[in-house]
């Protein structure tokens, strides 16, 4: 790799640890658990939803989920579905170790490897994020993109399995962002999914 390459993957590896906080998209009102939420009071199924927390914060998350289907039928309807959002994220991103400061608003900017780490699942292929991940870590990013995608066909009722593919894709969305570390999800340790 001549020094340029060195220097452009160096940058861009700095650029994801510097990012982090800003980039994860988990609590925004465009990321994946608030789209899920959406659909599990539309469809009335809360696996959509439960999917994203840890069986410890199951009750918490259903609880807010039937108060808001509960709700939809009076005047406040739209604040429910909030409080239901709200709650689900908040315990999503506790199960990841990490803070809430609340949902994003639409159209907040992620970092360019969280948008081509969707667009390659979406896609059922790696390499969107050419360029963005350095060279020394695409082995391991690979690796992570197979199982995440390999478990991505779950039955939604089936929420161990649901789960197992929300830890494959936390740990290959925060692989992407330049985290090493193994990472918890659902309260518990799954390693290297």
């Amino acid at each position: 790799m001549n020094p340029i390459t060195r220097f452009a993957s160096a940058a861009r590896s700095l650029g994801a640890l510097l990012v982090q906080p800003a980039s994860a998209h988990c609590d925004t009102e465009d990321g994946p658990a608030v789209q899920d939420g959406y659909r599990a009071l539309e469809t009335g199924n809360p696996n959509y939803a439960l999917k994203w927390v840890f069986p410890e914060g199951e009750d918490e998350v259903r609880a807010a989920f039937d108060a808001a289907r509960a709700s939809r039928a009076g005047a406040g309807a739209g604040a429910g579905d909030r409080h239901f959002l709200e709650t689900l994220v908040r315990v999503h991103r506790h199960g990841e170790g990490a803070g809430y400061e609340g949902i994003k608003p639409t159209g907040t900017e992620l970092a360019p490897e969280v948008v081509a780490a969707d667009t390659a699942l979406d896609s059922g292929t790696v390499s969107p994020l050419r360029g963005l991940i350095a060279e020394d870590r695409w082995d391991e990013l690979e690796k992570r993109f197979n199982v995440a995608l390999c478990k991505k066909g779950f039955d939604v009722d089936d929420l161990t399995a649901a789960r197992d593919y929300v830890a494959a894709y936390v740990s290959y969305f925060k692989y992407a962002e330049g985290e090493d570390e193994h990472h918890h999800h659902g309260g518990h340790d799954h390693g290297q999914h």
